[in-house]
């Protein structure tokens, strides 16, 4: 049994659901020359379900590297991936305010699904690791929107940075009618599955 976990992930509100639930953790971010955001380019035709696992599967890969090129302590390495779907398109982190405006349009009104894939990889001799996988799938409903109510909060900075434009921690969750599955895992962790395979991997949250 371990008493730390590496996560490879920039986002903050992993990080602080790790520590919510009682779990050590150290970053374990890319090197400057390493191309991290090529690894989340979606496939000619790729369906979301694919696409996510597909993801975390290469993070995971390209971290556990990282870890012995590094030469640190051995621990268990988590890696995440969050994508929002809307039938079968994917939507992603909007490259800028025009394009967060139109993804938030073309949810309002709708159900929308939340994937979430988490990786575990844990390091063991001669360079090989052992691995575990789960994914989580979510349902979110947004009401209809008004143009002043969608531009007033991507203005807010908020929509920034996450898969499909919003924050349900945030102020998105004010246009949330209905959500089934994983409230944790649509922030971007989802519980039950992380819990899973970090206790595969020998860190046991409860």
């Amino acid at each position: 049994m371990t008493d730390f976990i590496y996560l490879a992930s920039q986002s903050p509100r992993r990080k602080q659901l790790l520590e919510q639930w009682g779990v050590r953790c150290e970053l374990l971010l890319a090197d400057a020359e390493e191309d991290a955001e090529a690894l989340e380019v979606v496939l000619p035709g790729e369906m979301p379900s694919a696409y996510v696992q597909r993801v975390t599967n290469l993070k995971l890969a390209a971290s556990l590297a990282r870890l012995r090129r590094r030469g640190l302590p051995l621990a268990p390495v988590l890696c995440a991936d969050t994508t929002v779907a809307l039938g079968r398109r994917i939507l992603g982190k909007p490259e800028d305010a025009a394009e967060a405006r139109a993804m938030l349009g073309d949810l309002a009104g709708h159900t929308h699904r939340v994937l979430t894939a988490v990786a575990v990889g844990k390091p063991v001799k001669r360079g090989k690791a052992r691995q575990w996988a789960a994914m989580s799938v979510s349902k979110v409903r947004f009401e209809t929107l008004t143009t002043a109510q969608i531009r007033r909060y991507v203005e807010s900075g908020e929509p920034m940075g996450k898969a499909g434009a919003y924050a349900i921690q945030g102020k998105a969750a004010l246009w949330a009618s209905q959500i089934t599955g994983s409230y944790s895992g649509i922030m971007g962790l989802p519980a039950f599955e992380t819990a899973q395979v970090l206790g595969a991997a020998g860190v046991h949250l409860v």
